[in-house]
């Protein structure tokens, strides 16, 4: 890397991800480390695409977002939720729910400010605050249930806390977090006067009878959160980009004038697409069969995992699952991933590379089950020999 690049970029390095992928590639790995789905998403979105460029809407969108789109975001909030958006003032559309994050923490996080995290926290949350000349200040989830410790939560506040970065469902652990836990949040960070930043891309990705309770609509938190999700992880059209912020106006005044920086307006007949599909969504049972195909892959690879002596944990929500590797003989995470890679040809995620400190990672990998079903029947072929492949004949 160049020298004279800033010590903030010159920290980052290249991520454990970039490690796995090119390894997965290396070796012909079937890949269950990459966080989004092998199969495309439906019909109805990609010919309300074409549509859209055939019509020739390929200009610039209005920066914070093509009408139709911001007016398909406050009807859906409005029939999950119940509460009227102002799509003129109060939703903001970016190039995905990374963009959103990015926007958001620049917007409200400067030099000598802290963000607290619940960890492990997806990976843009550290650089996107460093970048801001902020630091984060973790708060442990830890399994089985991955609960956290009030006690640890209400000492991360203090004078500096500008911002609260909350994760539900949650990735990697795929925890939704419970009404009870979301209250004891609110209420910090209404004590402390602090904005909540709450990732919500994985709300239609939910299983058994976990429930999603958006921040935002607990008493005295519309005014204080900034809720962020994509079309990205619902229509499994990740590539499309497609994310959105909903905040109060004056909140989203400031959202806007560093997305206008970032990116000023993202992709124009895309965002016509995601306007039909949301709104189609609302009219049939697609998110309903969305959560049964994923209920289903996950029970799938849950299985898989299981008889290959890797058994995972219980998610309420996402499309990842944790394997326990205790006993297996691996002194850490990573260690393993690059071994199950090259020796058994299957990729996973080590989820230290969620945690500020990987030391404080528990022992376990991360699979994804957003693929097809012919990439889970080649992953179950080849996780059938972690047995007789480890080390020592474990």
């Amino acid at each position: 890397m160049d020298s004279r690049t800033t010590r903030q970029v010159q920290g980052f390095g290249t991520s454990i991800f970039s490690e796995m992928s090119r390894l997965a590639n290396q070796h012909g790995a079937v890949n269950l480390g990459q966080g989004f789905p092998d199969f495309d998403g439906p019909d109805f979105y990609k010919e309300a695409a074409k549509e859209a460029i055939d019509a020739g809407l390929n200009q610039y969108a209005i920066s914070h977002g093509a009408p139709r789109l911001r007016q398909a975001i406050a009807a859906t909030w409005r029939h999950d939720h119940g509460r009227e958006v102002d799509p003129e003032t109060e939703v903001t559309v970016t190039s995905g729910a990374t963009e959103a994050l990015f926007d958001a923490i620049q917007a409200f996080v400067g030099p000598g400010d802290e963000a607290i995290v619940f960890e492990p926290f997806y990976d843009s949350y550290l650089p996107s605050t460093l970048l801001a000349g902020g630091t984060l200040r973790p708060v442990t989830l830890r399994p089985p249930d991955w609960a956290f410790d009030p006690d640890e939560l209400a000492a991360a506040f203090g004078p500096k806390t500008r911002v609260l970065l909350l994760n539900t469902p949650h990735n990697p652990t795929g925890k939704v977090f419970s009404g009870d836990e979301l209250r004891l949040i609110a209420d910090l960070c209404q004590r402390w006067d602090v904005i909540a930043i709450t990732d919500e891309v994985y709300d239609r990705i939910i299983f058994d009878d976990a429930v999603h309770l958006p921040l935002a609509e607990l008493p005295g938190m519309w005014e204080r959160t900034i809720t962020i999700n994509s079309t990205g992880k619902s229509f499994s059209l990740t590539g499309w980009k497609i994310g959105y912020l909903i905040a109060p106006a004056a909140v989203t005044a400031a959202l806007r004038i560093v997305h206008q920086f970032v990116t000023f307006a993202t992709s124009t007949p895309m965002q016509h697409a995601s306007a039909v599909a949301l709104e189609l969504a609302l009219a049939n049972d697609y998110y309903d069969q969305l959560r049964r195909d994923y209920a289903r892959r996950r029970a799938v690879l849950a299985d898989v995992l299981a008889a290959s002596g890797l058994p995972a944990l219980p998610i309420a929500g996402g499309y990842f699952l944790n394997s326990d590797l205790s006993g297996l003989g691996f002194a850490d995470d990573v260690t393993f991933c690059r071994w199950l890679t090259a020796e058994v040809g299957v990729a996973a995620v080590p989820p230290s590379a969620f945690y500020l400190d990987p030391a404080r990672a528990p022992l376990l990998a991360r699979f994804c089950f957003a693929k097809r079903d012919e990439t889970l029947r080649a992953a179950a072929d080849r996780l059938r020999r972690v047995r007789d492949l480890l080390p020592g004949g474990n």
